[in-house]
């Protein structure tokens, strides 16, 4: 297993979104998880981040879909999501522009695996997520 010509060591692929309050809403309506600080200002003011803030579930869902834009460069019939192994590092509040990005790092061909890195970061740069995943090729 290579990591074909059309991956090559290093790759890296984007996807940026402003999280809004709908976006929490809808994250927690699917999920279920209506915990307060998501979803009740008044408990958040009390709290060390003073506002609600986004799940750490849904940054994983931006690095998901950065994993299937990865996926798609991949020969026929790709891979999948395998392993995410990641920290939140800093709470995503509404309004903030989050950039997902994961790199090439590593291939396993022994184990069929690619091994990205994984960064989320904020309108000013600051990192609130952290990590990598693992793509386990399926062909």
């Amino acid at each position: 297993m290579g990591t074909d010509s059309a991956l090559p060591m290093g790759h890296t692929e984007r996807f940026t979104k402003t999280v809004t309050e709908g976006d929490v809403y809808a994250f927690a309506g699917i999920t279920g998880d209506f915990s307060p600080i998501h979803v009740d200002e008044e408990f958040c003011k009390g709290t060390r981040f003073g506002t609600r803030i986004a799940h750490g579930a849904l940054l994983v869902g931006f690095v998901s879909t950065v994993m299937g834009k990865m996926t798609a460069r991949l020969p026929a019939p790709g891979g999948v999501s395998y392993r995410y192994e990641v920290k939140f590092v800093g709470p995503v509040r509404f309004g903030d522009t989050v950039t997902t990005e994961l790199t090439l790092a590593e291939a396993r061909p022994e184990r069929r695996e690619l091994i990205f890195r994984a960064r989320c970061a904020n309108q000013r740069g600051e990192t609130v997520l952290e990590g990598q995943t693992i793509l386990k090729l399926i062909g």
